[in-house]
């Protein structure tokens, strides 16, 4: 509770960190920063939330925890995927710069723990349930994963990279998958591109599920029907890339471009589409997804739509640190969840 020197709570209660921050007059993440130690702030700016702490009488529950020698000071990255998928696709190694950079001027440590399969996820069901870390981040999270539902039952303070439906409860950082998807299409039909197939992630996934809504409602709105023989799912990876395009041009013969929902996939595909002579981008145009390393040294260089992946790292962390110094995941406190998504941009290279 909060000492009786201090200023009152507008709730009558224990002052909160959104109200240190409207006294400071700064934002919720420079308030966590100061608390959690973070070099990356002004001395005027430290200062101010200092004064607003001493003047609210805010005690952060992060202070009480270590005091009980129950806190931590470390972060899990947890990937319910396969170990060779997040070392083979660049997504992951993004996502994890981003994070590493804005940890990296905190004492917190970061965990990276993988969770692919039942051993490993009962496994870290039990790490988490002893409460070993302050906070976890979840990376390609699926519809049906049950660690999201687990972390709120444990009430452990976790932010996800992208939600897993439009009703998602845990706090998201996310990229906007559907206005990518758009963007890819609409390009192909302004290079007079009337056949366009599109290789989709998994659809288990909500960000894949939306850049086919994307790709869907841009042919749509130009007046095109969707033929539906032109969708194939893929997998985010190189062989699955291969497997839908050998699918889609045995099946649609007569296409003339191809929208991959990832640089990798689009890697595949042009493999295939090389084995068959059909040249890129006069016979067939190819865009992929994340604008990666992959795009950029691919021969010709793919068109790709960039999402932010390392400022969604950095994203997650701010939001996950929030959370970490009023130590409760967000819907405990009653607050509206928050879903922070950012601008994808097309990259025109010479494949489309």
């Amino acid at each position: 509770m909060a000492t009786g020197h201090g200023a009152r709570s507008r709730s009558g209660g224990r002052p909160t960190l959104e109200e240190v921050a409207a006294r400071a007059g700064v934002g919720r993440g420079t308030v966590s920063r100061v608390i959690n130690g973070s070099p990356r702030v002004s001395d005027a700016t430290r200062a101010a939330v200092e004064a607003a702490v001493a003047e609210l009488g805010y005690v952060p529950n992060t202070a009480a925890r270590a005091l009980a020698a129950n806190r931590t000071d470390a972060i899990a990255l947890v990937v319910p995927e396969p170990e060779t998928r997040f070392f083979a696709e660049p997504y992951f190694s993004d996502m994890l710069k981003g994070v590493g950079a804005e940890l990296s001027d905190t004492e917190m440590q970061l965990l990276l723990i993988f969770a692919g399969s039942d051993r490993e996820r009962r496994r870290l069901a039990q790490y988490l349930a002893a409460h070993r870390v302050d906070g976890v981040l979840l990376v390609s999270v699926h519809a049906d994963d049950p660690l999201p539902d687990l972390l709120a039952q444990l009430e452990i303070p976790a932010v996800i990279s992208g939600p897993r439906s439009a009703g998602e409860t845990l706090t998201s950082v996310d990229s906007d998958n559907y206005g990518g998807g758009r963007s890819a299409v609409e390009h192909l039909l302004s290079r007079d591109r009337r056949r366009i197939a599109h290789i989709t992630g998994r659809l288990d996934v909500y960000g894949a599920q939306r850049r086919v809504e994307g790709y869907r409602d841009a042919l749509r709105d130009a007046g095109h029907e969707v033929d539906e023989s032109l969708i194939e799912p893929g997998d985010f990876t190189e062989e699955g890339g291969r497997r839908a395009m050998t699918r889609l041009l045995a099946r649609c013969p007569d296409l003339d471009a191809v929208f991959a929902g990832s640089d990798v996939m689009a890697a595949g595909a042009r493999q295939v589409l090389r084995e068959e002579g059909r040249r890129i981008p006069d016979d067939v145009a190819l865009i992929g997804y994340d604008d990666s390393a992959i795009a950029r040294h691919m021969d010709p260089p793919l068109t790709s739509v960039r999402q932010p992946i390392e400022e969604m790292g950095r994203r997650m962390i701010d939001l996950l640190l929030e959370e970490i110094a009023d130590r409760r995941p967000a819907v405990s406190r009653g607050l509206e969840r928050r879903q922070v998504v950012l601008a994808t941009e097309l990259v025109e290279r010479t494949s489309s």
